[in-house]
């Protein structure tokens, strides 16, 4: 045996077979729906790119599938060789191809953003995309949601609203079930109190009356003037006072924003006890000069 066939014997021998069990596990190809990998896409097709994820085939990015908001440039989304992260959302098929996705890990971010912003109770920006007959659909960062009528402020001409960006806050989001439903309303309404205080002179019109006190709208929220607030004397019936749609005039005496209560007083408005039951028309005409004094009996 001559020294050059010695050297191959020897270089046979070296590489085992458990050298070359490893060396195929360190290049595994074992891709899993819903792993997270690092790749660039490398060339574009009609219907999509075609991504090196280090497999032995190259993994394909669906159109429909490059991001959460539609899009028909694959180069304004995923540049050519730009390494990013991608998600298997299918296993790889008989010749090695696996489907991946952005738009299913940017879904998950933004409803995961959508989540801490009901608990924190802040609004979000929506554009209305549609009419139904029970209110309007919307576009929430990519994600469609709806806005019942009952919860819009402009309630009845809902076609004039197609295209125009809104602030609403979140009442339902549910990713399970892919729903999402908002509130413009309750949105307008959370601005409304929020830029309240006490001591601050309000007008508003009566919407209803119950026995214990009269309930006033205030350019979207509701507040509660109690019986009690009414005047320093005895109120026997409010029903004799107040009527439904009656404009009134009030002093803010406390604001709860977290449980959205707004309680009111005319009793501070008064120069004499009784005056409001008396001569409420004097009261509320001159409520804006009869402020100050209101506030420092507040502080009483």
């Amino acid at each position: 045996m001559n020294s050059e066939q010695t050297r191959s014997k020897k270089t046979e021998v070296s590489f085992s077979a458990e050298d070359f069990a490893k060396a195929l596990e360190e290049q595994s190809y074992d891709f899993r729906k819903g792993q997270k990998v690092r790749g660039k896409v490398f060339e574009y097709s009609g219907e999509g790119a075609y991504v090196d994820i280090g497999g032995k085939s190259a993994a394909f990015l669906p159109l429909r599938e490059a991001s959460v908001s539609p899009t028909s440039d694959l180069a304004e989304v995923v540049p050519l060789e730009e390494e990013r992260d991608f998600l298997i959302v299918s296993e790889p098929n008989a010749e090695g191809q696996a489907i991946v996705s952005i738009r299913q890990m940017e879904l998950k971010k933004v409803w995961d953003r959508l989540a801490q912003l009901q608990e924190s109770n802040e609004s979000v920006p929506v554009r209305v995309t549609g009419v139904n007959k029970g209110g309007v659909t919307v576009d929430v960062e990519g994600l469609r949601g709806f806005i019942p009528r009952s919860h819009l402020i402009e309630r009845h001409n809902l076609e004039q609203l197609v295209g125009e960006n809104l602030s609403a806050s979140i009442l339902e989001a549910d990713r399970d079930r892919n729903k999402l439903v908002l509130s413009q309303r309750l949105q307008a309404r959370a601005k409304r109190i929020q830029s309240l205080q006490v001591g601050d002179l309000v007008e508003g019109k009566v919407v209803n009356i119950k026995p214990f006190g009269v309930f006033v709208e205030l350019d979207g929220v509701t507040a509660l003037l109690h019986i009690k607030q009414v005047s320093k004397n005895y109120v026997a019936s409010l029903n004799e006072v107040f009527e439904i749609g009656q404009p009134i005039k009030a002093i803010v005496t406390a604001v709860d924003e977290w449980k959205g209560r707004i309680s009111l007083s005319t009793k501070v408005l008064e120069n004499y006890q009784g005056e409001m039951l008396e001569n409420m028309d004097e009261v509320m005409a001159t409520a804006e000069k009869r402020q100050e004094k209101a506030n420092a009996n507040l502080l009483e």
